[in-house]
């Protein structure tokens, strides 16, 4: 089933719920990352409305959010310090945008499949681990660290497992007390028994939990020890008229155009923000419930869109974000409507009610987090990696790990190199196909070389033709392989030199076929000659 085939009213319910639950986790995030940044705050803000509306429209993909990044918190940081203003720093994202249309009209979208499956469910793990790690401080009152900090190391010399020690010097009773109810509610509803009454199906749990929060915030106020502070509650800029709030917004300066400073910012932008929205693409699809691909060229072009206006306006680079992003799947968003959605509500709310978002506890989104986590960690997956083999569990393991002790690119990149050491040790192991009872008969050695044989299988080769006896008969038979390196075709004519040194019987079976045509675009032009026409006859029919 299709979901965005029943149409937008027939979704709504799932996507109208989904949309509020992705605001409230979006505006701690938005304003963490734009503090973190040394941006002002309201342009975290403007990049949450921006990628929700904006990328959300022109994306392709039905379950993907867009908004400011944890990941570029820190180039954004030294590139203002560097540019030094922060209207010549909105110039370089106008720039990045640019860069990243250019990208997805270049195709370059192919790149995130290029991404092994362990390495992208490593990176969902990771972090989960990491939302969970760095909530507990938020959940014990304990706010040093920005809301949506990825990263191991913090800008106040912190890191996520010495904050867990920090903590215990300020732990707040309204805020530990808030968490563990939030967390009872969040737990309840989860119950199979819970699932059965209508109404608790048609209420989310997360919306509940930040309803409580709200009121128990209130509560709080009057009892001495329990009042919550000013810095664990989300913390909006409020406006108070009109102009004030349009005020907020920040043009580029279009005079630093000639600064080549801002052109290797956008470009920086441009290359960190597409790969971390393939990366998060590709992971947004494995969550999907209905399995759906997204187009990732259209997504890059969707991405260059948002953040052009985004830099025009006076907001933070975009791109899509895993959290935002698992949050509406597990919310139970179905099509784009929910990603567009929360970027309306987040825009509407930042202009009218303000004061009220600014009464929500941290704890209560601390507390929906530690859900969103758990999910994206659970203890079965680790099971199933770990009973798909080493070459699997292994890349798995090092990404979670990267990504908890260091940063969410460097751990993907950690467990690329480990999963690529796999494929180059599997390719280095079959150069050639070997069954004893086939191809070693009557004293005759046959060695049937694989499909495709590259230089990585040269040692091997060289190895094995190495070892074969003196006086032996071989059989080297190519006839079913298409590609064959010149440095493989090279260590044969070599070992049929000294096979007649070696006194060594040797036959070569030439290859039947040589080389390959690009299959892919074999496939796609037969189907638009003729699968294509054919279903479009029968429309018209």
């Amino acid at each position: 089933m299709n979901p965005e085939k029943n149409g937008f009213l027939a979704n709504f319910r799932y996507d109208f719920p989904a949309s509020i639950i992705v605001f409230l986790v979006a505006v701690p995030l938005c304003l963490g990352i734009a503090l973190a940044s040394g941006a002002p705050l309201f342009s975290g803000i403007i990049a949450g409305f921006i990628g929700g509306i904006v990328a959300g429209v022109l994306s392709g993909s039905q379950l993907g959010v867009s908004g400011p990044a944890a990941g570029l918190a820190v180039i954004v940081l030294t590139a203002i310090q560097q540019l030094g203003a922060f209207d010549v720093f909105l110039m370089a994202v106008v720039l990045g945008g640019v860069f990243q249309l250019l990208l997805g009209f270049a195709q370059a979208g192919i790149i995130g499949y290029y991404f092994p499956s362990s390495v992208i469910k490593g990176m969902l793990s990771g972090i989960g681990i990491i939302i969970i790690l760095k909530q507990i401080p938020h959940a014990m009152g304990y706010d040093k660290d920005y809301a949506g900090s990825l990263s191991f190391a913090q800008p106040d010399g912190h890191n996520t497992l010495s904050e867990l020690f920090y903590m215990f010097e300020a732990i707040s009773p309204g805020a530990v007390a808030i968490t563990v109810i939030s967390l009872l509610i969040l737990i309840l509803w989860e119950q199979k028994f819970m699932k059965k009454i209508k109404l608790f199906r048609l209420i989310q749990a997360p919306l509940v939990v930040v309803g409580l929060g709200i009121v128990l915030n209130l509560v709080f106020a009057g009892l001495s020890g329990f009042a919550l502070a000013a810095d664990q509650v989300v913390n909006i800029p409020v406006s108070g008229s009109v102009g004030e709030f349009l005020g907020q917004f920040t043009l580029p300066d279009f005079s630093s155009l000639s600064n080549p400073a801002v052109w290797v910012t956008g470009l920086t932008i441009a290359v960190v923000a597409s790969l971390e929205t393939l990366l998060c693409l590709e992971a947004t699809d494995k969550l999907d419930p209905f399995k759906r691909v997204s187009p990732a060229n259209r997504e890059l072009k969707a991405q260059g869109v948002a953040n052009v206006l985004s830099g025009l306006i006076g907001g933070l680079p975009i791109t899509q974000v895993i959290v935002r992003s698992s949050t509406n799947i597990q919310s139970g968003g179905r099509t784009k409507a929910s990603a567009i959605m929360h970027g309306l509500i987040l825009l509407v709310a930042a202009a009218a009610i303000p004061f009220l978002l600014n009464l929500i506890p941290l704890a209560s989104l601390a507390a929906i987090l530690f859900l969103v986590g758990y999910k994206l960690a659970k203890p079965a997956l680790f099971k199933q990696m770990y009973k798909q083999g080493q070459s699997h569990f292994v890349p798995f393991m090092v990404t979670i790990i990267g990504i908890v002790f260091t940063d969410l690119l460097m751990g993907i990149a950690m467990g690329l190199v480990v999963a690529i050491f796999y494929v180059l040790y599997n390719n280095y192991k079959k150069p050639f196909l070997f069954e004893e009872s086939r191809d070693l008969k009557d004293g005759v050695i046959r060695l049937a070389l694989a499909e495709d044989v590259t230089f990585l299988n040269k040692a091997s080769i060289q190895r094995t033709l190495s070892q074969i006896p003196d006086g032996s008969k071989v059989v080297i038979d190519a006839s079913e392989s298409i590609n064959i390196d010149f440095d493989v075709i090279e260590i044969i004519e070599e070992f049929e030199i000294s096979a007649e040194h070696r006194d060594i019987d040797l036959q070569i079976i030439e290859r039947k076929q040589k080389g390959v045509e690009n299959q892919m675009r074999k496939v796609e032009s037969a189907i638009e000659r003729k699968l294509v026409p054919m279903q479009e006859k029968r429309m018209a029919i």
